[in-house]
């Protein structure tokens, strides 16, 4: 390949790896919020500080702050990859586990009252 930027590098497994990790993280912290809107989005929310993660590493690695070739396309192709597979992963876990009938914020459940 040129400038020995393969495919099936290690460099690119870091990549999925980085945003697969970082789209969890910000997902799981965006779910916890207090709002709402926040919380029924919250896998965009994820997805898209990880893609501006990946595009900051690779605005970086142009720029000469890590020893790297510089920017690659592959790269930010394995950056995008890393999020849909973050993104795929949490949208089929949320539906599974979000309750029939009731919304993603849990805006449809019953709320009790206690009388004392």
């Amino acid at each position: 390949m040129e400038n020995g930027d393969e495919w099936l590098a290690i460099d690119k497994l870091y990549h999925v790896l980085f945003c697969f990790c970082i789209n969890i993280i910000f997902t799981l912290i965006a779910s916890r919020t207090r709002y709402a809107f926040i919380r029924s989005l919250s896998i965009w929310v994820g997805s898209i500080i990880s893609l501006i993660a990946g595009a900051a590493k690779e605005i970086a690695d142009e720029m000469g702050y890590f020893k790297s070739a510089g920017a690659s396309a592959k790269d930010a192709v394995t950056d995008l990859i890393g999020t849909l597979i973050a993104a795929l992963s949490l949208s089929l876990t949320k539906s599974y586990y979000t309750p029939v009938g009731v919304g993603p914020d849990y805006s449809g459940q019953v709320k009790l009252v206690e009388m004392v």
